[in-house]
């Protein structure tokens, strides 16, 4: 299992999935996935502005929800969109047919999950990193 890299080379996120399949993914599977999205189970879009341009962008994601918490783990590492709700604070999600607001945008690290999170995201926290937002 790979790690995402800093800026100064040092270890971050646990990576499960390789680089070129990243590409793959953002070019082709996603324009294909994302207007199917409301109508798969577990697909979501989740909606929020780049840090720097303020440009509006929409990213599929695999969301678990329990109760005001959703989890989103973290197979690519912190892409940039991790990154972007990470810096605005907030985002809004698309999950099935309806649009929801998160707030409190927080990562838990491989391995530190506890029972209130989705059985699904505990197993994957076992690898990967989970962001973790509550529903508002």
């Amino acid at each position: 299992m790979a790690a995402d890299k800093s800026a100064d080379g040092t270890s971050k996120l646990p990576v499960v999935f390789p680089p070129w399949l990243d590409r793959l993914q953002i070019k082709y599977m996603n324009p294909v996935v994302k207007p199917l999205s409301k109508f798969l189970p577990g697909m979501s879009v989740i909606k929020h502005r780049g840090r720097r341009s303020g440009k509006p962008y929409e990213t599929v994601v695999t969301t678990y929800r329990k109760g005001g918490v959703l989890a989103i783990a973290l197979g690519h590492g912190k892409a940039d969109w991790v990154k972007n709700v990470l810096a605005a604070g907030e985002a809004d999600v698309r999950l099935f047919r309806r649009e929801l607001h998160l707030t409190n945008p927080r990562i838990l690290p491989a391995g530190s999950a506890d029972k209130s999170l989705p059985f699904a995201v505990r197993l994957q926290n076992n690898k990967v990193a989970v962001l973790i937002a509550d529903v508002s």
